[in-house]
């Protein structure tokens, strides 16, 4: 069961980013979209480049921490879309540095955007799924999710809770006509960092040069996560470094932790010029 031709597709987080180039990506094959973000300036460009592509493209504010906002995007869709073939929850925001400094405010918001987002969006869009027959959700998580690595505890834990309801969700509704994946891919290129709550800037900079470093950037992740999706796939590592690490982690699972810890120290040593780019 492949994606519908064209994709009637909601996308949170779709105003720069992972998000754009999800609806690049889809609006090369003749899309129609709805793209929900609370960064109206942004949103309107990604429809822009939607629509010189060739797609069709709407757009509207969306704060996904709001549940009423997700019911009135999945509403929207219904009256416009006529319904929903699939439903991108994108939408995320970073936290990061030692556990004992992080303020629990930065845990709450974490949490509301990046689990209780993805939360939101399933509920309301997977019985409308249900009820016409067929759909696809793809929940962006993350590889931090399945490695859960030091110095990342807010993130770690809401998009580790991603993965945890796209894996019940693909059974759950497997037989109902829905498809489920779970997108965690490592660093590439993203606005995340802009937004970013984090405690100490020389965590920033390290993450800043690996997010540069890799080949796969945010149109090659689109593309793995979509294509994941069409096959009816449930996970999508589209990156090297992370299917090594969620090996190495499935394999020896006691050892991995200190591995991590190793890396984080290792990491923290390297000087800036060190750095591959």
């Amino acid at each position: 069961m492949g994606l519908p031709t064209p994709t009637r597709g909601v996308i949170t987080g779709a105003a720069s980013g992972l998000g754009r180039a999800f609806a690049v990506e889809l609006a090369a094959k003749r899309a129609r979209l709805l793209l929900a973000d609370v960064d109206e300036v942004g949103l309107a460009e990604t429809a822009r480049l939607v629509r010189d592509k060739g797609g069709e493209a709407q757009v509207a504010r969306c704060d996904v921490r709001d549940e009423a906002a997700v019911v009135a995007l999945a509403e929207r869709a219904d009256e416009t879309l006529g319904g929903t073939d699939l439903l991108i929850n994108n939408a995320g925001v970073a936290v990061g540095g030692d556990f004992a400094q992080i303020p629990m405010d930065d845990w709450r918001w974490v949490m509301d955007v990046n689990l209780w987002g993805v939360v939101y969006g399933c509920h309301v869009f997977v019985p409308r799924m249900v009820r016409q027959g067929r759909g696809f959700v793809l929940n962006v998580a993350s590889a931090a999710g399945l490695l859960a690595p030091p110095r990342m505890a807010p993130y770690n834990v809401a998009k580790a809770g991603v993965v945890a309801l796209s894996e019940t969700l693909h059974a759950e509704f497997a037989d109902r006509g829905v498809r489920v994946s779970v997108l965690c891919p490592t660093f590439f290129e993203t606005g995340l960092l802009r937004t970013a709550r984090v405690t100490d800037q020389k965590m920033t900079g390290s993450v800043e040069r690996q997010m540069r470093a890799n080949k796969i950037q945010a149109q090659g992740v689109a593309q793995a996560g979509l294509e994941a999706v069409a096959r009816g796939q449930l996970y999508a590592v589209p990156m090297r470094d992370g299917r090594i690490f969620w090996r190495l982690k499935r394999a020896l699972p006691a050892m991995f932790p200190a591995v991590a810890a190793w890396g984080v120290r290792a990491a923290s040593r390297r000087r800036p010029s060190d750095a591959s780019t």
